[in-house]
Order: C-alpha cells, then structure tokens, then sequence
C-alpha cells in the first residue's frame, strides 16, 4: 500500500517537469518572437516609402550632429545658423558634384558599354578556346554557336524593351500611374532635409523621453531597455560613419592601384568598389568577378594583369582589416569576419535585399549586446528558479 505522506513526484520527476515547461516556454517565446517578425516585415514592407526616409533622416541627424554642436562652440553661429550652413554646404557640393564628377563617370559608363562586346567577344572566344567539347555540345543544343545565340538574344531583348516602352507610351493610364508613382517616391524621399532640419534642431533627449514612455515598467527593467537602446545607436553611428570613411580611403587605394597596373576603367571601378564596402566584403565579392575578367580580356591584358588586379585586391584588404578598421572602428561591433559574411547575407534574405544588407551588421551586434546581458543577468536567475 503505497504511503500517503510520500510526496507525488520524485525530485528527478520535478526536475524532468521544470525542464519540459522551460523547453515548452522557450518554444512559446521563439514562436512569438518569430510572429512578430513577421509582422514588423509586413508592416515596414508596406509603409517603406513612409518609414525609410524618416529612418533615413535619424541616422543622418546622428552621424552630423557633431559637426552641428562644433559649429556652435567654435563659431558664433546658433544651432539654425549650424544647420544652414552644413545644408548650404551639401548643396555645394553637391553641384560641384554635378559638374565636376557626373559627367566624366557618364563618359566612362558610355565607354565601358562600348567596350563591352569586345569584352564578351573575347570571353567566348576563350571559352571555345578551353572547352571546345562543351562548345560543341552547346551548339548542338542552341542549334547555333553560343556566340551567335548569345547575341540573337541580347537584340531580342532590345526589341522587347523597345516594344515595351512603346506600350507604355501609347497607354495614357499606364503612363499616367507611372508618372504618379515616380511622383510618389520623389515625394517621400524629398522631404528627407525637412525631417533632418527638425531632428538636428531638437533638444530633446531621447533617452529621457524613452525612459519616460516605459514609465509603467519596473526600474531595473527600464534602465535595460534604455541600455539595449543606446547600444543599438551606439552601434549604427560607430558602423556608419566608421564604414563612410574606410570606404573612401579603400577606394583611393584601389582607384590608385588599378590606375597604376593599367586596368580599363580601373579608377573609376576602385572608387565604386570602395564605396560598396560600406557592406563589408560586397566591394571585394563584386570586385573579383568583374575586374579579373576585364584584367583578362581587355587589350593588353592576361594572366599578368590579373595577378597584379590581385596584389591591389589583397593590398586593399589588409590595410583594410589591419589599419583602416582597428584605427577608425576599433573593435566596436566584437564581430569575427565569418560572422560578418553571414550577418550580411542573412539579414539580406530575412528583410528583403539591400536595406537588411546594409543594417545586417549594426542588427547582429546589437543581438550580440542583448545575448550577453541576457546571458549575464536573466538566465542564471531563470535556471536557478527552474532547479
């Protein structure tokens, strides 16, 4: 007969319960956290043209305030006064821009089209060179040379587009609504200064204001949402304005070494895959597969050409990793060049192309801050309360 004062369950048996309820807690809160993900995609999926010039406008009041606050203390000009000469001096630049810059890079943008089928021209020819057995598969298959197929199809495609914009053009609706969606966009995005001109002039101290909002939280909750909060600005301003300037200076670097190797097109390639490492790596990635192939197939060009493009890819990496980055950034982000690369692609899947691209690493190392101080403060008292 079983005793009546011996307790129902076992302590392994508790123990094996509070495992499975903690289990089925953190499946709960995995399955919540992923709906709401969701959601907020759906939600900055549908309101983008809204959200994105705001966001755009925030993290452009962050990056500039410096220069604004150096205005007022080393100048006599008050904050308005700072304000209108920075924008004074981005209109300035940017019509110097416009005269000075556009016009060469649209010249080589013309020459590079030009020299395009040459460049495809030689690539066949290499290829049927190399591989004369898949050639001739690809011909019995096309029922014509690749080369040959390659540009029936490019002028298909010309007279398609050709086609199209003449659809478009005889239909005032469809002309209509692009006109108004192009309206649309240019509207939304031009009042970009406007938000920047209120952000800048504000005084208000956000962190306040946020502490104030979660007013109705318990204190040592509040001060843990606020620290994720400035970690995460933090994070992006050091990220941005870090990444702008380790862009330009790799772009001096490549535009000076492809110009010295002799690469077609190479300034203006080194100053553009510069730029684009503001992503990190997308520069390099995109670099190789279009400046080995144009070292290879342009005149003069071939295997020589291709190892110094090298040398200048790996010259411009190591500065970048070695003496760029720890002397601008530091080590901000905590973050090793593998999780970079990952980071980047899959916030680039999860939300939608460029945009995760570009916040993929602010977003992994503000996830990062939020593990650790998860990890330091919440779960040991949560195990410690399930043992």
């Amino acid at each position: 007969m079983p005793d009546p004062d011996a307790p129902l369950l076992s302590a392994s048996q508790k123990r094996i319960i509070a495992a499975g309820g903690t289990a089925l807690a953190a499946v709960f809160l995995a399955a919540t956290f992923y709906f709401l993900f969701l959601l907020l995609r759906t939600f900055v999926a549908g309101f983008k043209d809204v959200l994105l010039p705001l966001a755009i406008a925030a993290i452009l009041a962050t990056l500039l305030r410096p220069i604004i606050e150096f205005c007022e203390s080393r100048t006599r000009l008050n904050r308005v006064g700072g304000i209108a000469l920075l924008f004074a001096l981005v209109i300035m630049s940017a019509i110097a821009l416009a005269l000075f810059v556009v016009p060469p890079a649209l010249n080589t943008a013309g020459e590079f089209l030009k020299a395009a089928p040459g460049l495809l021209e030689s690539f066949l020819e290499w290829v049927k060179g190399v591989a004369p057995t898949i050639w001739e598969w690809l011909t019995k298959q096309l029922g014509e040379s690749p080369q040959a197929y390659l540009m029936n199809s490019l002028e298909g495609n010309s007279e398609l587009l050709r086609e199209a914009l003449s659809r478009v053009q005889s239909s005032s609706g469809s002309l209509m609504a692009f006109f108004g969606s192009l309206f649309g966009k240019v509207a939304a995005y031009s009042i970009i200064p406007v938000y920047l001109f209120f952000i800048l002039n504000g005084d208000r101290n956000i962190w306040k204001d946020i502490d104030k909002q979660l007013s109705f939280l318990p204190e040592e909750r509040r001060s843990d949402l606020v620290f994720l909060a400035r970690q995460f600005s933090e994070i992006l301003v050091a990220f941005f304005r870090g990444q702008i300037i380790i862009g330009l200076l790799l772009g001096l670097v490549l535009a000076v070494g492809f110009g010295l190797v002799g690469l077609k097109f190479g300034i203006a390639l080194g100053f553009v895959l510069g730029l684009l490492n503001i992503i990190p790596y997308l520069g390099t990635m995109l670099g190789i597969l279009t400046v080995l192939p144009i070292a290879y197939f342009q005149d003069g060009g071939g295997p020589t050409l291709i190892g110094l493009c090298a040398i200048v890819f790996v010259i411009g990496q190591l500065l970048t990793d070695y003496v760029f980055t720890p002397r601008i950034m530091g080590d901000k982000t905590g973050m090793s060049p593998m999780l970079i690369i990952f980071s980047i692609f899959f916030w680039g899947a999860a939300l939608g192309g460029l945009l995760g691209m570009i916040l993929a690493i602010p977003l992994t190392a503000f996830f990062l801050v939020f593990w650790r101080l998860a990890r330091e403060k919440y779960l040991p008292a949560l195990t410690a309360e399930a043992g």
